[in-house]
């Protein structure tokens, strides 16, 4: 008997989560609001890398993620490269009006470097590796690479006062699949597609407004990003 009432719980949460999903409005334009700030302690090789993100699944209000992020970092003298690890906390909102959000922490590793095409074109590559603790799941793993294009339109280098082309596609890979209690995830997670245009300030920081697409198996949607970048 306890098997019978245990899979039938397993199985109204199936078609608890399919519904969810397929509610998403995939022509709603959603947002998301970042800041991402790294600096260096003095001249090492050692610093610290930073983001807040706020997403939304419409303009505001409805809350898709409220992420915060950061890492240590570390730049070895013969190799133009930055190695970070880190650690995030994640909260995930549901669409439409219900105001329940599920928990993530995550440790992450990543690797970044630059290259460039040309004179005008720079390249930045970022592998990233993520150990995920979610609510409700299992230990999750997740691969992704993230390609950086900026390309300056006014001026020849990234430096006070350039307008500049921003542009990157990022993939997502599952690694495990099974996630706990008789559920399992596709091994491609998702892609996001992202275009802006972005300004260099007197000040230092960096402003990019844009339009991002996320492919999900489950849904596509479009969103809004406003992002701030600040080398301190």
């Amino acid at each position: 008997m306890m098997r019978i009432i245990r899979s039938a719980i397993i199985c109204a949460l199936f078609v608890m989560f399919g519904t969810s999903q397929a509610q998403v409005n995939e022509d709603e334009l959603g947002a998301w609001y970042m800041y991402f700030v790294n600096t260096t302690f003095g001249e090492s090789q050692w610093g610290l890398q930073g983001d807040l993100q706020y997403r939304n699944w419409d303009m505001i209000g409805d809350l898709e993620q409220l992420l915060l992020r950061g890492g240590l970092t570390w730049s070895p003298k013969s190799a133009n490269i930055t190695l970070t690890a880190g650690y995030a906390s994640i909260h995930t909102g549901v669409y439409g009006p219900e105001q329940t959000t599920s928990a993530e922490h995550r440790i992450y590793q990543e690797a970044l470097f630059p290259s460039k095409i040309g004179d005008r074109i720079f390249l930045n590559h970022r592998l990233r590796y993520e150990q995920r603790f979610v609510e409700g799941q299992d230990f999750r793993t997740r691969y992704r690479y993230n390609l950086f294009l900026n390309i300056p339109l006014n001026k020849a280098e990234m430096e006070p006062k350039t307008i500049y082309l921003a542009l990157y596609n990022e993939l997502f890979i599952n690694g495990q699949r099974e996630i706990g209690n008789g559920r399992s995830v596709e091994l491609f997670d998702r892609n996001r597609t992202y275009g802006a245009i972005g300004y260099h300030l007197k000040a230092g920081p960096r402003v990019q407004v844009g339009i991002m697409q996320q492919t999900t198996d489950n849904w596509q949607k479009t969103q809004v990003q406003i992002s701030l970048h600040h080398k301190i």
